[in-house]
């Protein structure tokens, strides 16, 4: 009986330090650039839906079919409002393009044709528009002047600004929507959380009052310059020019490039997949922190000087394994991410990468059972 107690002690000792397991790394990628037709190599904004990705570039609107690759694109000589697109949503219930562009306000694409409001012609606060967001029959509008909201039934605007809202200031990164609730990434101000619900505002700020640092871990938001968020699955995620952030509705965590797999600190945009795993757009790679519990993340780079890409999967800032692989990134400086099903799309300022997700799983594996998976989807 002593024996059997003592192997079942060692046993489960051996499950406490066992390594959490192996996640998933993109290894199939496919690039498009202006050799492929798209209008521009510089991206700002990438969506992905149904059988079609939608890409917003410096100089034009394009619409690659997932099927054939098949790229379509539309500038000013075809119709499209304002050359740069630097915000796109769906709408999932009517397939309308919402776009942001950038000095010119807000457009729509449906049945060939494009709508255009701007402050000649709408209540839209600003032409500078940075990110679009639809919820429901309302469209949403970050701009540099605060958020708009537009009633595409009752064909009404709604500005928010620091006289409405609790901001600080009203230069708007981002906006996003997702059950019931949201969020505008703004310059100073933080994130500021609508519910639909109660149409009322929430602030999230960093506690400690420093622009400088982030002089408390985990207390709060790391920074009041953000520049996006994403809420999924009662989770929200926080990207900012000085690390990213996480809240799951009781606590904060802060990620670093000191102290983790992000490549830099230097955010662009973000994308959630989950409670678990988020994109982070970066100016030196795309990163995603696939399991937050383990701290564990896979940074993918390209080398400027060859054709080739690298994954860096790390735990903390512990190098795991370093997978080296063909071209993944048309470069290192993202601005956009993507994610639909088992797909992730990287917007990058020379070109659009689709990594394929053959296989993919969440989170973490133990290496045992990706090895057998390896064996099995072998020839």
């Amino acid at each position: 009986m002593k024996c059997r107690v003592f192997l079942l002690v060692i046993v489960l000792t051996g499950l406490a330090f066992a390594e959490p397991g192996t996640p998933y790394v993109y290894k199939n990628w496919r690039q498009f650039t202006v050799e492929d037709g798209l209008p521009n190599d510089h991206i700002f904004a990438v969506k992905s839906q149904g059988n079609h990705i939608w890409v917003g570039t410096e100089n034009g609107l394009a619409r690659i079919d997932k099927r054939s690759g098949k790229v379509e694109s539309w500038t000013e000589a075809e119709g499209l409002p304002w050359r740069v697109v630097t915000g796109i949503d769906v709408n999932p219930r009517t397939g309308e393009v919402w776009l942001a562009l950038f000095g010119g306000g807000l457009a729509r694409f449906s049945a060939g044709r494009f709508d255009h409001w701007h402050q000649m012609n709408s209540g839209i606060v600003n032409d500078v528009a940075y990110g679009v967001a639809v919820q429901d029959e309302f469209v949403w509008v970050a701009t540099t002047a605060g958020a708009s909201r537009y009633n595409t039934v009752t064909k009404e605007w709604q500005i928010f600004t620091e006289k409405n809202a609790p901001m600080e200031e009203i230069w708007n990164y981002g906006v996003h929507y997702r059950d019931g609730k949201v969020h505008l990434a703004v310059w100073g101000s933080g994130v500021l959380e609508y519910d639909v619900a109660t149409q009322r505002w929430k602030d999230y700020l960093d506690p400690d009052g420093e622009m400088e640092i982030d002089l408390y871990r985990d207390d709060g938001i790391i920074h009041v310059i953000t520049t996006a968020a994403n809420y999924i699955d009662k989770t929200l995620w926080v990207s900012t020019y000085f690390g990213a952030c996480r809240y799951d509705g009781r606590n904060w965590r802060g990620y670093y490039n000191m102290d983790s797999g992000l490549a830099s600190d230097f955010i662009n945009n973000l994308r959630g997949r989950s409670e678990k795993e988020a994109w982070f757009a970066t100016d030196k790679g795309a990163s995603a922190i696939v399991d937050a519990a383990t701290n564990t993340w896979v940074t993918y780079t390209r080398d400027a000087n060859s054709a080739t890409g690298r994954a860096v999967v790390t735990r903390d800032k512990t190098v795991i394994e370093t997978v080296e692989m063909g071209l993944n990134l048309p470069h290192n400086y993202i601005l956009a991410v993507d994610i639909d099903g088992n797909d992730v799309f990287v917007a990058t300022s020379h070109g659009l990468a689709w990594g394929i997700g053959d296989g993919y799983y969440p989170g973490l594996r133990p290496e045992s059972t990706v090895s057998q998976d390896v064996r099995r989807n072998q020839p």
